[in-house]
């Protein structure tokens, strides 16, 4: 064989291999997405049109910058500030409608029925891909799909019944007593009232009444669990965050 003819083959495969690739991205960014939703509304659901490669990414983020923009008080309903896209989306498509995650539909499902159908068919339904990151520092039921789903939900059942909650009820009111106590404290060292973050109060209350009712008397060694967790969580983060900046970095450098 000629190095011309060698050359050939080199460029033909080329070719093929680059064909290949360019139908695997549309498909991925264009083909696919419009099948589906061509398939949801054969279903009768309805959504938001398809943007291609990005879906609804542009359009959320907008929305989620102009709802943090506004500042809203204690008495307002804190919804549209939370979850804008898919707020507005139920409004205007119904309460069962779909909108995109980059190239992958995600259907809204608002009633209770619906809901509990899909929590209850785990095979059905499977959870979507979780980052690497997070499975090294939050893993459980709510995380997996499948068998592994079904083995684990069985194994904690026995824990949430009705007559072992009753026993649980003394620690958790325990719990609750010490925070209180920490409130009217505050009050009365700052006057008649005060203004309570109860955020953070919230966190504490329910690691220490889960250290409480799985660890017994010896619950301050599960109150450090989560505080180590909660510190991996936040460097991991942080590690993240530095990783996405420097690749932010380079790539401006190479402009």
């Amino acid at each position: 064989m000629s190095k011309t003819d060698i050359s050939e083959v080199a460029v033909a495969a080329a070719v093929v291999v680059v064909t290949v690739l360019i139908w695997k991205g549309l498909n991925l960014a264009w083909f696919r997405p419009k099948k589906h939703e061509a398939y949801l509304k054969r279903q009768g659901l309805s959504g938001t049109p398809f943007t291609f490669l990005v879906g609804d990414a542009v359009r959320e983020a907008s929305m989620v910058e102009q709802a943090k923009s506004r500042s809203i008080s204690l008495s307002d309903d804190y919804t549209p500030r939370v979850m804008p896209m898919i707020l507005q989306t139920v409004k205007d498509h119904g309460d069962t409608c779909y909108m995109w995650m980059g190239p992958t539909a995600s259907v809204i499902v608002t009633k209770p029925e619906h809901i509990k159908e899909v929590l209850n068919r785990a095979n059905d339904f499977p959870k979507p891909p979780v980052h690497p990151v997070v499975e090294l520092f939050a893993t459980g039921v709510a995380l997996y799909s499948g068998e592994k789903w079904s083995k684990h939900r069985k194994i904690i059942n026995h824990s949430f019944h009705l007559e072992k909650l009753k026993i649980m009820i003394p620690a958790f009111h325990e719990s609750c007593i010490e925070m209180i106590s920490k409130w009217e404290r505050l009050v009365r060292e700052q006057g008649s009232s005060a203004e309570i973050d109860v955020w953070p109060y919230l966190e504490d209350v329910t690691s220490d009444a889960i250290s409480r009712t799985a660890f017994g008397s010896s619950y301050e060694e599960g109150k450090r669990i989560f505080e180590l967790q909660e510190e991996q969580g936040r460097r991991l983060v942080s590690t993240d965050k530095e990783q996405h900046e420097d690749e932010a970095n380079r790539q401006r450098s190479k402009v």
